[in-house]
């Protein structure tokens, strides 16, 4: 499982020009893939980890002052370009094996207490964000 996890200062996600999701003021913008032999344990690994990195200001987490997640399904993060133009993305799990265990990171983040905003599986999305810093890390699980 990757995330790619952005400091944001507001975030929202669209789908046919309507905002589905949004979180204002400061937060964490994160893009999740999931891979083939992912798991419901990894997600919790993920939650976890996304509820407690101290990367907000003044090196808090989300859990230390009670910022919001938008998280967004991704998986052109298992894409592959190393041969050729034209990326294969035979590493990202199939919708129907991805969406339930994104769907589980959301669940464990909200049940650690985090305020969660989601866009829409398969869906095509337009993410707006202003990122703070800008900071970005790639977390894998």
């Amino acid at each position: 499982m990757r995330a790619v996890v952005q400091r944001v200062d507001g975030a929202s996600v669209a789908v046919d020009g309507r905002v589905v999701g949004e979180i204002v003021g400061e937060g964490l913008c994160v893009l999740v893939g999931v891979t083939h032999d992912d798991t419901p344990e990894r997600c919790a690994q993920l939650a976890r980890k996304l509820w407690s990195l101290r990367i907000l200001q003044d090196e808090k987490s989300c859990s230390d002052v009670g910022a919001p997640l938008l998280v967004i399904s991704q998986f052109t993060l298992y894409g592959d370009a190393r041969k050729g133009r034209r990326p294969t993305w035979n590493a990202a799990a199939p919708g129907p094996v991805a969406e339930p265990l994104v769907d589980e990171v959301v669940a464990q983040l909200r049940a650690l207490g985090a305020r969660v905003e989601t866009g829409v599986f398969g869906a095509d999305m337009k993410v707006s964000l202003t990122n703070n810093g800008p900071f970005t890390v790639l977390l894998e699980i």
